[in-house]
């Protein structure tokens, strides 16, 4: 019962309003006495209760709440509050969405019907893979030991061709493809090249879904764009979205020029070699680079929204070649070894900038096309060559069996040549700043390695001690380059 005496409630299962508990069936059976009491005239102060009629609902109800207090305690009474006001519409009501959710339809990539997000997902999240690389290294102590690295990549035909970039795979001993049902496969390295950071691998499967490549040379800057990719090498089969920043950007990679896709879209270290796909579902881009800013450890040096993405047309052609041949065939080759012009140099020719020649293999392009050593590389067709870096960028612009103009500067006069660019041999070391005379350190400049010999050469030439052809790497992970086969 509830004594109100000084009005104040306090609960108890007695008649008299003492507070020791009784039983559930006690209460209720006091509740009765209690009222059949208050007919016959007793006067004891209680709280008004009326009494249970069957055939009336709201008694009923009434009923069921008092027993409920009764069993639960006083704090049922502020649940009834509760429960009347909820009932009544007021603020304390809580709104529930009646929409019925958007079922995702899978399409068919045909490059003529936009995608939302959702879909764009849907129709090519089976085409993305997970790679996983190991390799065996050797520590400081000369104990061989395991290492791992993750990427991305996308499948390219039915029989299981897979796309990823170069650095993805460079030097790794196994390579493990996990598709997104979770099937996972040991891969192949078919090929890869390392001037265009591209790789294809081969895995043992059948009926796989490829995707649809795009024309990346109908990107606008402002056009949506979506990675799919592996993030952190575990966040796997994750999508972010953005747009194009910028077409046809040249950035230097760790001394290797390349034409890029710039976009704000959300890139990070697992994501490489993923797709980049337009609004119609279409690869335009496999992604390859998230510029970090400066080593410096100021906040200021620190960037966002700056990922990059190579062109899918550039490299379409050097996939299938790879493909077919296992390297890229038509690769351009000049034959000669060479390195950017140095402040030595520039006293003596009166040049700032260009490429010096130190060497030319006998029988190669330059060679039939009369190239020497000593001549200053200026210009390509209407190119400007500065760099060493400026040169492996505009060769990337041909292929074997192409002719150029090229502009030096020969004994004290500029001339041009016509050059016809040969094909590199699949043996030949790598043309992206990789010395094949001098070794590079880390910091872009030269090593000890074959130097005796460009010091003759500049002696030869200049009739004094030359100085190191390469020239000291930026902060920003690029590096200056050294003398180089091209």
């Amino acid at each position: 019962m509830y004594n109100d005496e000084n009005n104040l409630y306090h609960y108890t299962y007695r008649k008299d309003g003492s507070e020791s508990a009784g039983s559930a069936q006690q209460t209720v059976d006091d509740q009765i006495n209690h009222y059949q009491a208050s007919q016959s005239g007793a006067q004891e102060p209680i709280q008004d209760l009326k009494p249970v009629k069957k055939q009336h609902k709201t008694a009923t109800k009434i009923a069921a709440l008092a027993l409920s207090c009764a069993l639960l305690g006083g704090a049922a009474g502020g649940g009834i509050v509760w429960a009347v006001n909820r009932g009544s519409g007021d603020s304390t009501s809580i709104n529930v969405s009646g929409r019925t959710a958007t079922a995702v339809s899978v399409k068919t990539v045909d490059g003529k019907s936009e995608m939302t997000d959702a879909e764009n997902y849907a129709a090519n999240v089976n085409s993305v893979v997970s790679i996983n690389c190991s390799s065996a290294t050797t520590n400081f102590f000369g104990q061989t030991v395991e290492e791992a690295s993750s990427g991305s990549g996308f499948v390219i035909t039915k029989d299981g061709y897979i796309v990823t970039n170069h650095h993805v795979i460079d030097g790794a001993s196994s390579v493990k493809v996990t598709l997104y049902n979770g099937d996972t496969y040991d891969a192949t390295v078919i090929g890869s090249d390392e001037d265009y950071d591209i790789a294809v691998l081969k895995i043992s499967a059948t009926d796989l879904q490829p995707v649809t490549l795009g024309d990346s040379d109908k990107l606008n800057v402002g056009d949506h764009v979506l990675a799919i990719g592996n993030p952190l090498g575990e966040l796997t089969f994750s999508m972010s979205g953005g747009m194009i920043s910028c077409v046809n950007r040249a950035i230097n990679v760790s001394g290797t020029p390349f034409n890029m896709i710039q976009t704000d879209t959300s890139i990070n270290p697992g994501n490489s070699g993923g797709p980049l796909l337009n609004e119609y579902g279409e690869v335009i881009g496999i992604v390859s680079a998230k510029y970090s800013g400066s080593t410096s450890t100021s906040s200021a040096d620190s960037v966002e929204g700056l990922g990059f993405a190579i062109p899918i047309n550039d490299v379409a052609a050097m996939i299938q070649d790879i493909m077919t041949n296992g390297y890229v065939t038509n690769k351009p080759y000049l034959g000669i070894t060479a390195g950017t012009m140095n402040e030595s140099m520039a006293q003596q020719t009166k040049l700032t900038q260009g490429v010096y020649i130190y060497s030319v293999t006998d029988g190669s392009a330059a060679a039939k096309a009369g190239l020497k050593v000593g001549d200053v590389i200026t210009k390509i067709d209407d190119t400007s060559i500065s760099s060493l870096e400026d040169l492996t960028a505009a060769k990337k612009k041909y292929s074997s069996g192409d002719t150029s103009t090229f502009t030096i500067y020969r004994d004290g006069k500029t001339q041009t040549v016509d050059v016809t660019w040969g094909t590199q041999p699949k043996s030949t070391e790598s043309s992206s700043d990789t010395s094949t005379s001098a070794t590079q350190n880390q910091n872009g400049q030269n090593g000890q390695s074959g130097q005796d010999s460009q010091d003759d050469l500049f002696n030869y030439f200049f009739g004094q001690g030359g100085t190191q052809g390469g020239q000291s790497g930026t902060q920003n992970g690029t590096q200056g380059s050294g003398n180089s086969a091209a």
